[in-house]
């Protein structure tokens, strides 16, 4: 059975950090395509950063440099490092795994950035 099982979300203030953990099993982690999305009230879920198994990453423009995808094969674990936190980052964010034919993806951590 595959499960991706995120952690770290929260509430934080504008300015502030936060780091996502997921933690995948059931997958060969290691030649997966990993990443985050992320879904705001009344938008649509958009791509904030991916890992392809070679370690090469995109990011969603807008994030103008802050926010750091990496990945741990050795634990079977993505993470996303997120800094300078700002209101319009509120969102629930999801990770997900994606390789030929196959896709899985986690239940989602709010993260909410307000004073």
């Amino acid at each position: 059975q595959v499960q991706l099982v995120e952690s770290g979300g929260g509430l934080v203030q504008p300015g502030g950090s936060l780091r996502l953990s997921c933690a995948a099993s059931g997958i060969v982690f290691r030649i997966y395509v990993v990443g985050w999305y992320r879904q705001a009230p009344g938008k649509q879920r958009e791509l904030v950063a991916a890992i392809s198994s070679a370690g090469s990453t995109n990011y969603l423009d807008s994030l103008e440099g802050r926010f750091t995808i990496s990945r741990d094969n050795a634990k079977n674990t993505v993470y996303l490092q997120m800094n300078s936190l700002k209101p319009e980052d509120t969102a629930v964010y999801y990770c997900y795994a994606r390789h030929i034919g196959s896709e899985h993806w986690g239940q989602g951590t709010q993260v909410t950035v307000s004073s």
